[in-house]
């Protein structure tokens, strides 16, 4: 996780890539959503086993009001095999089955075009633009479930 949150490319259009110990506090986080929510972000590999970054499910603020949010990173190497939006769709249908979700949102940087395309690949589309993250303004995408 330290080396997918620390690369560049991945973190383009976060505030700056994570270290070491920001990898850490993340994991901790995501375990401490377990703990809260019994969801978070999962490990997502290919079948063989080989790492290819990381998925879930979890409650971010929008605009003031928490949301169901699915998240997601892939690996440099990996972008463009359809993974990340794979991911996401299963994460889609485990909130709407599994959990009852009625609404499920992605947050991205309105400049993050292929994050944009998984999220319109599980049936998103523009829902608002949110004032209150670490960027000025960022685009919620969501889906009624």
């Amino acid at each position: 996780m330290a080396g997918l949150l620390g690369d560049e490319q991945v973190m383009t259009y976060y505030p700056a890539p994570k270290t070491r110990e920001q990898a850490a506090a993340w994991i901790a986080w995501n375990q401490d959503n377990y703990a809260r929510f019994g969801h978070g972000l999962w490990i997502v590999e290919t079948h063989n086993g080989t790492f290819v970054g990381d998925c879930g499910l979890t409650w971010q603020k929008v605009n003031g009001a928490l949301m169901l949010e699915v998240g997601y990173h892939v690996l440099p190497r990996l972008w463009d095999q359809e993974l990340a939006s794979e991911a996401a769709a299963a994460c889609r249908d485990f909130a709407r089955d599994q959990l009852g979700a009625k609404q499920l949102v992605a947050i991205l940087h309105p400049k993050n075009t292929a994050s944009r395309r998984v999220a319109e690949k599980t049936g998103m589309r523009h829902v608002a633009d949110d004032h209150g993250g670490q960027i000025a303004v960022r685009t919620v995408l969501g889906i009624d479930l």
